[in-house]
């Protein structure tokens, strides 16, 4: 009898054994469960700078160091209003503007449904206000930024299709810039000399930069306002008068900025402008430059200069990232020994090929011909005074026009806008590049794909079944060797 029932008394310890184990396996799992609750909800409360991380190509969930400065610098509070409709918001928007908060304790981002608060946008703007756009406030000053403000389309003239880029950063930073500045760099340009209005993108960049426009007639001023951090000439098609020419002399000697642009004219001469460059040894050419060194022109046309950039805090971020510059239909420079009182440097500069032609408009060749100009030339050229001016010429007229900058992939207005840096002082707010949504291809070869395929599809699979029948025969082994 006692044999009989010695399996049932076996049975219960064991029974005792699983139920505890049982019991302890589920405990553990409740208290792991709970950290990780707990962890989560720690992680959630950190701010974004801290738990993502940004790996895109482009740097598209990063902020440079611009908006940094810009953010820490920060006295007055700050209200970013993100205008969407629930459930739509967009990701990319809200990681950035979750950044933006997390740097400072001045920044505020508040969300505004159209659907509950259909006439907030309203008293912002009159235009008509999509989902994801931006309100950025402070005190009596706001700017509105719309959805395609931070989405930016633009013709791609190469391919004939339509480029995007993200430039939230550069929009948010240059209005929090905007909102919290009173005294904003005041830009004056000439008037009165058949100038032409400077080009859209050259102007939405201005205006990005929070530069305010004026404009000014030197025939009817005796001098250049005080407040004007920078004097911009653009595309005359007649001459300044010697007393012109004398007023903005005097300024430039006494420590103004001035950048010109400005090539040949059609009808007669820009002699009292080109004075002005003279006072510092630097003689422009009569005639129209081409290049006949098919490394420095583009388009087929010799007149369109593909010129040499030299090293300067101008040209620097183009030559870094590999862009280059077009200028057409420009003035040949030529600089001299003796540049006065001042410094010359020479920032763009053609082939030892190119000749200037003095026919002007009406050439008809671009072989040289009698009386042609010998380069090489300078189009772009430095002048730092001993009184502390300066004063930038692009040679070029029309290099700032919308079809040339699209074919430089907008390498021109960067570089006038480099420019205008160096004349009224860098600062925090400007130089935020938009960047690009457009995917980057991984290409490989024929031969590393079929070499990828095996692995992935053949050794991998046999690898991890090989794993496993070693795992189950050292387990059954050992089960044996303890039986």
């Amino acid at each position: 009898m006692k044999n009989n029932h010695l399996p049932n008394l076996q049975k219960k310890p064991q029974n005792r054994i699983a139920l505890r184990g049982g019991a302890y396996s589920l405990i553990i799992s409740i208290v792991v469960l709970a950290i990780l609750v707990v962890v989560n909800v720690f992680v959630g409360a950190l701010p974004t700078t801290l738990t993502q991380y940004d790996m895109s190509a482009t740097k598209l969930y990063s902020i440079t160091s611009n908006t940094k400065a810009v953010v820490n610098a920060l006295k007055e509070d700050v209200t970013i209003y993100w205008i969407v409709q629930a459930g739509k918001e967009d990701q990319v928007i809200e990681n950035l503007l979750g950044k933006y908060e997390s740097l400072s304790d001045h920044i505020e981002v508040v969300k505004r449904n159209p659907d509950v608060y259909p006439t907030f946008a309203q008293q912002y703007t009159d235009e008509t206000v999509s989902n994801n756009s931006l309100v950025v406030e402070c005190g009596d000053r706001s700017r509105y930024i719309s959805n395609e403000d931070i989405y930016v389309t633009e013709a791609d003239v190469y391919s004939y299709t339509y480029t995007t880029s993200f430039d939230g950063e550069g929009a948010i930073t240059s209005a929090i810039d905007y909102v919290v500045t009173e005294d904003l760099p005041q830009m004056y340009v000439v008037e009165g000399h058949g100038e032409a209005e400077l080009p859209a993108t050259f102007s939405d960049q201005i205006e990005k930069d929070n530069i305010e426009v004026n404009t000014l007639s030197l025939m009817t001023e005796d001098e250049i306002p005080e407040e004007a951090d920078v004097v911009v000439i653009y595309a005359p098609s007649s001459d300044i008068s010697e007393e012109e020419k004398d007023i903005l002399a005097e300024y430039l000697s006494g420590g103004g900025k001035l950048l010109v642009m400005a090539g040949p004219v059609e009808e007669g001469s820009l002699t009292n402008l080109y004075g002005l460059l003279a006072d510092y040894g630097v003689e422009a050419n009569e005639g129209i430059v081409v290049d006949t060194d098919r490394e420095h022109y583009a388009l087929q046309a010799p007149f369109v200069l593909h010129p040499d950039m030299t090293s300067h805090d101008i040209t620097d971020p183009l030559i870094e990232e590999n862009y280059y510059v077009f200028m057409p239909i420009s003035t040949g420079l030529t600089v001299g020994s003796d540049n006065g009182d001042g410094t010359v440097t020479s920032l763009l500069t053609t082939s030892d090929s190119a000749i200037s032609k003095i026919a002007g408009y009406d050439f008809q060749t671009y072989e040289k011909e009698e009386g042609d100009i010998d380069g090489p030339f300078s189009v772009g050229v430095v002048v730092d005074t001993d009184g502390g001016g300066q004063m930038i010429w692009f040679s070029s007229s029309a290099f700032l026009e919308d079809m040339y900058n699209a074919y430089s992939s907008g390498a021109n207005v960067d570089m006038t806008m480099n420019a205008v840096s160096s004349l009224i002082g860098e600062r925090e707010a400007m130089a935020i590049r938009s960047k690009s949504l457009n995917y980057n291809y991984l290409t490989i070869s024929d031969a590393t794909a079929s070499t990828l395929k095996t692995i992935m599809i053949g050794v991998c699979p046999l690898a991890y079944l090989g794993i496993g029948i070693i795992v189950i025969v050292a387990r059954r082994r050992k089960q044996n060797e303890t039986v």
